[in-house]
């Protein structure tokens, strides 16, 4: 029989991780998810993680995620595009989500839906990014973050988190993350006016309906300020470093130059 194979070692690239802590602060009432692409070291059993995909939520929850098997799908048609554009393997490694006003830790839900991943893959890992943890001792909120898989004992019967060791790799923002990042904004609109739209249908009352609506426009310029806004400036200042750097590398480039002259 051969053994069950764990993982030993995740690298996660610094665009994915910015892209999970901006997705779970766009809500603290909410759970949020998303699945996470790259490629496996089979037999050093290392995940490398340098793409994701931010995942529509046809039911908010504050305490719970379920990614349905078509979400499951259109992830992998993704890695396979990207593995396509790359040259090199693509594939769905793990999964994220978050936990606002609570601890990092899985739940008993996390560890069950953690194992029926791994059922499928072994190396399958899961992310969880607990925000809006308040810190009464520097007056700040705490953003943590664990990777974990679930583990059993032989000859037990109660499923245990087993928690990975965790890399964050200094990388450039990719195109098809920046392209992540941007569409994040379009998600969220798209679940507020679903959301509505399912409240619009089971009521008849005109009041209600223009009630719903001006909530509906509240929800949406919230969207708007607090998620498009910042994101759309942090992306600025992202382009002015990034112009400043290759500045400064051309002015070192022209003095390497002048001295070989």
């Amino acid at each position: 029989m051969v053994p069950e194979k764990y993982l030993q070692k995740v690298i996660l690239s610094s665009d994915v991780y910015a892209i999970c802590i901006q997705h779970a602060l766009t809500t603290e009432k909410q759970e949020i998810m998303g699945l996470l692409i790259g490629e496996i070291d089979e037999v050093k059993c290392i995940s490398n993680i340098s793409a994701c995909m931010i995942l529509h939520r046809s039911d908010k929850q504050p305490d719970r995620v379920e990614i349905s098997p078509e979400q499951l799908c259109g992830a992998s048609m993704h890695a396979e595009q990207l593995a396509s554009e790359l040259k090199r393997p693509m594939r769905v490694v793990g999964w994220y989500h978050s936990h606002p006003h609570i601890t990092v830790w899985p739940s008993h839900v996390d560890i069950r839906t953690q194992a029926t991943y791994q059922m499928m893959d072994s190396l399958f890992v899961g992310l969880i990014f607990s925000v809006y943890q308040n810190d009464p001792r520097v007056r700040s909120n705490q953003v943590q973050l664990t990777c974990f898989q679930a583990y059993q004992e032989p000859g037990g019967s109660e499923l245990e988190r087993r928690e990975v060791p965790l890399i964050i790799e200094n990388t450039p923002l990719h195109l098809y993350n920046l392209e992540g990042i941007a569409n994040l904004p379009k998600i969220l609109i798209q679940e507020e006016v679903e959301s509505h739209s399912v409240k619009d249908s089971e009521t008849k009352d005109p009041i209600a309906r223009l009630h719903n609506e001006a909530f509906k426009t509240l929800a949406l310029g919230h969207i708007v300020s607090k998620v498009s806004r910042p994101m759309c400036d942090d992306l600025v200042e992202r382009l002015n470093a990034t112009k400043l750097r290759i500045k400064e590398l051309e002015t070192i480039k022209q003095d390497l130059l002048s001295q070989r002259s």
